[in-house]
């Protein structure tokens, strides 16, 4: 808050950019959870690239398009959130409800519709893939609920009290 700014005007700044605070975090959190898995399942443990029905060369570019697309929603939500800092509209629970809901619908997205519908690739190869499934899918499905559990409790943020808010 500002020197001499009141609660109450806090309050209405961070109303006014709340459905910004919701996309920085939902933008944040898509990048996050993208460059997790490309990091983690494409390139340490070598499970499998972004699209595997080609070359290996082929799976290695899609995995570097895949890696900006994660590196660019990351380095644009930044940016949203430094301007959310400069107009003094942060709204950390709401923001980090759009992480969890992002990064859920993401992963989500990655399990049903790219390993199950179009099958570009799975989460592993010559193994019993359901139970990585189930654990991937249920992960992402908690991670939205939590999400959204966090996005309710701001939406009528007036009767919380200042502390509850941030």
């Amino acid at each position: 808050m500002k020197p001499n700014e009141s609660a109450s005007d806090h309050r209405k700044e961070r109303e006014k950019y709340a459905s910004r605070n919701l996309w920085t975090g939902i933008l944040f959190g898509l990048g996050l959870v993208a460059f997790i898995d490309e990091v983690v399942f494409h390139q340490l443990l070598h499970w499998h690239h972004f699209y595997d029905k080609s070359t290996k060369d082929i799976g290695l570019v899609s995995d570097g398009l895949f890696h900006a697309f994660s590196w660019f929603a990351t380095i644009a939500s930044s940016f949203m959130l430094a301007d959310l800092h400069r107009r003094h509209a942060f709204w950390l629970i709401k923001w980090l409800g759009g992480i969890l809901l992002g990064g859920g619908v993401f992963q989500l997205y990655d399990g049903i519709i790219q390993h199950k519908l179009m099958r570009l690739h799975q989460i592993r190869y010559n193994v019993d893939i359901r139970p990585y499934d189930w654990v991937w899918n249920v992960i992402a499905a908690l991670m939205i609920v939590a999400g959204l559990i966090l996005i309710f409790r701001t939406r009528h943020a007036r009767t919380y009290t200042e502390g509850a808010e941030s």
